[in-house]
């Protein structure tokens, strides 16, 4: 039977993608709804671990799921985003985010197959909580834009106001986020790097 940890990770799975296709649509109901979606995924990746350790029931599928469902959720948001000109998410943050989590999962994946479990690193921790951050406030800026459309007199002029202030962060915040990413990323390879060279070596003919 599947653990109630594991069902709360893939229910962070389903609501990734629900989450991207209401950025998708071109509606403020919808990127409001989207904020709510990304808030209450997020905040199941704090609650299934929690679960799974106080309850005993940490469970392989759950330590390689999981920071991958996390990988999911963040990258589901910041390729919705750029398709928001608004926004001005820059694609090529996006691209070295995602070209970081694809290379170190396939360094997870060859760990595993030598029988080694890749311990997540402080750095790792710390890009994980960078990137939710810079999803959050993006959707924060993004609403401001959408409740600046719908409010009128004082209220809207106000809400105008606050987005023009950040409507540059979007773009600061992700290349940011994608710095912090790669420096994530050197310090896995410089501790995993004997695994590394042995993935793709022949042995040593006696």
């Amino acid at each position: 039977m599947m653990t109630l940890a594991n069902k709360i990770t893939l229910t962070r799975a389903a609501l990734s993608i629900v989450m991207f296709i209401f950025i998708l649509l071109p509606f403020a109901w919808a990127r409001f709804t989207a904020t709510l979606i990304f808030i209450v995924a997020a905040s199941t990746d704090w609650v299934d671990g929690k679960i799974a350790r106080e309850t005993n029931t940490v469970t392989p599928f759950g330590a390689i799921v999981d920071p991958f469902v996390d990988k999911i959720l963040v990258a589901a948001a910041l390729f919705a985003f750029v398709g928001i000109k608004e926004l001005d998410v820059p694609i090529w943050a996006v691209f070295f985010i995602l070209l970081r989590e694809l290379m170190i999962s396939t360094l997870r994946v060859i760990a595993a197959l030598e029988g080694k479990v890749m311990a997540a690193e402080r750095w790792g921790k710390f890009k994980t909580v960078i990137q939710m951050v810079a999803v959050g406030t993006i959707f924060f800026v993004l609403d401001v834009y959408h409740l600046a459309h719908l409010l009128s007199g004082t209220a809207q002029q106000v809400m105008w106001i606050i987005f023009i202030t950040l409507c540059k962060i979007p773009y600061a915040i992700t290349a940011i986020a994608a710095v912090i990413t790669w420096i994530s990323a050197i310090s896995y390879l410089k501790n995993n790097w004997d695994l590394l060279k042995k993935s793709w070596s022949l042995p040593c003919k006696k």
